[in-house]
């Protein structure tokens, strides 16, 4: 496996057997101890790789994931003041040493947070920029809520396909739009989340398809095994054939 994808790897196996040793007991939240600074190198990275609004919100501090709820009760919390109270209490802690391996992303962003708060770009702020884009995201959301349940996305006749009218769709303000498109995407298809970037990239196909005379118009494309395509002034969104050699 790539070396730039073991963080990740390793972060979602360790939930998945912290959510497994929960739900074994019972247990409906995780706690994880989370800081203020980790938020930050966070936000840090998805900026760098170019996340969305809900991307730059960064860690969120309730979710649902595997069947139990994650809870990062210490998020306003700098790391410094954590390592300092474990410490007066003489309570132990594990110190993973990939934090300091600078072959990875992180361990290299942490090392220039120093020299970002002196511009000002301290974990207080970076943090904060989180936590307003994260209200930011939780209202559009609400707005994409109102959106899809306007143009009443599902196909009644049939719970796997999903159709809406192409003008209604297009009248609508361009992140609503494209956070209604990923969504059916998401639910139609079957290989995982759409790439956001592939997303825009599809949208701007159909803005442009729609404009240029909505009931004469047609396009059809496949995207994270989902099927989409604009006929008739509608656009369609179904689950897509499997890929040649996949398995069914």
């Amino acid at each position: 496996k790539p070396k730039t994808g073991l963080p990740a790897a390793a972060r979602a196996a360790r939930y998945r057997l912290l959510a497994k040793a929960a739900r074994s007991t019972g247990a409906t939240h995780i706690l994880t101890a989370h800081t203020r600074d980790d938020q930050a190198e966070t936000l840090l990275m998805r900026l760098l790789r170019g996340s969305g609004i809900a991307g730059l919100a960064a860690m969120a501090r309730e979710a649902e994931r595997d069947g139990v709820w994650l809870v990062r009760p210490l998020l306003d919390i700098p790391k410094s003041r954590l390592v300092a109270t474990l410490g007066k209490a003489k309570i132990t802690f594990a110190d993973d040493a990939t934090n300091r391996d600078m072959s990875f992303t992180r361990p290299r962003l942490r090392a220039l947070m120093p020299a970002l708060a002196g511009e000002g770009g301290d974990s207080r702020n970076l943090a904060r920029l989180a936590s307003r884009l994260a209200r930011a995201n939780a209202a559009i959301e609400v707005l994409t809520d109102g959106a899809e349940r306007y143009l009443a996305l599902r196909d009644r006749n049939d719970a796997s396909r999903f159709g809406f009218d192409a003008g209604a769709f297009a009248g609508l303000p361009e992140e609503i739009r494209l956070r209604l498109l990923k969504r059916v995407i998401d639910r139609a298809g079957h290989e995982g989340p759409a790439e956001l970037g592939k997303v825009e990239a599809l949208l701007a196909v159909l803005d442009r398809a729609i404009a240029n005379g909505q009931k004469q118009a047609r396009l059809k494309q496949t995207l994270a095994g989902a099927a989409i395509s604009l006929t008739g002034g509608r656009i369609h969104v179904d689950p897509a054939p499997p890929r040649r050699g996949s398995r069914a």
